[in-house]
């Protein structure tokens, strides 16, 4: 295994993981229902102010730096989740289309390209919002609880880039020849 940091503005890309793993993970948690008595709007708080201002100043510090997939992808989810956290919980539809629109931003994320940790996130981030996206508009709770699973499970991966980038932990397997006699040139 090797010590490869993920690219990227450095610390800037290691709080924004921060910042995006735990409001996933309490997001991810309150959807699930696992924990009794904490639900999905109970993440309120902390999608507000740490998804949403804090990733979206954390974008735009990185567009500065002229990191473009992490600025770009900190400021859009950034705005989301802001816009997550204040917006009127008008009708199943309209949330369904919102998390819809924030699964397609997801996946432009996560075809973007950076590094492997980076697009395990955002295309688990893409899935989870999908999968409640569809919860939403078909009223099932299963689905929902499903994406909750998903959405943690991005978290989780959000939480240790950021950490592997501190704490000097692999970030990438080794890579292996293809085979005997294969040279790079093939």
């Amino acid at each position: 295994m090797t010590n490869d940091v993920s690219a990227g503005s450095g610390s800037i890309t290691v709080a924004g993981r921060l910042a995006l793993g735990v409001t996933l993970l309490a997001f991810g948690l309150g959807t699930t229902g696992v924990i009794d008595g904490v639900a999905a709007s109970d993440a309120v708080t902390l999608a507000h102010y740490v998804g949403g201002v804090a990733l979206f100043l954390l974008g735009l510090v990185a567009l500065r730096d002229r990191d473009g997939v992490g600025g770009t992808g900190f400021a859009a989810l950034g705005a989301l989740w802001f816009t997550w956290a204040v917006a009127d919980r008008a009708s199943a539809e309209a949330a369904g289309l919102f998390l819809l629109l924030f699964a397609l931003v997801a996946l432009t994320l996560t075809l973007a390209g950076g590094d492997t940790l980076g697009q395990a996130v955002h295309g688990l981030l893409f899935l989870a919002m999908l999968l409640l996206a569809v919860a939403s508009f078909a009223g099932s709770s299963s689905l929902a609880k499903a994406g909750g699973w998903v959405a943690v499970l991005s978290g989780a991966v959000a939480w240790y880039a950021a950490t592997a980038a501190l704490a000097h932990w692999p970030t990438a397997l080794p890579r292996r020849a293809a085979g005997r006699g294969v040279t790079a040139a093939g």
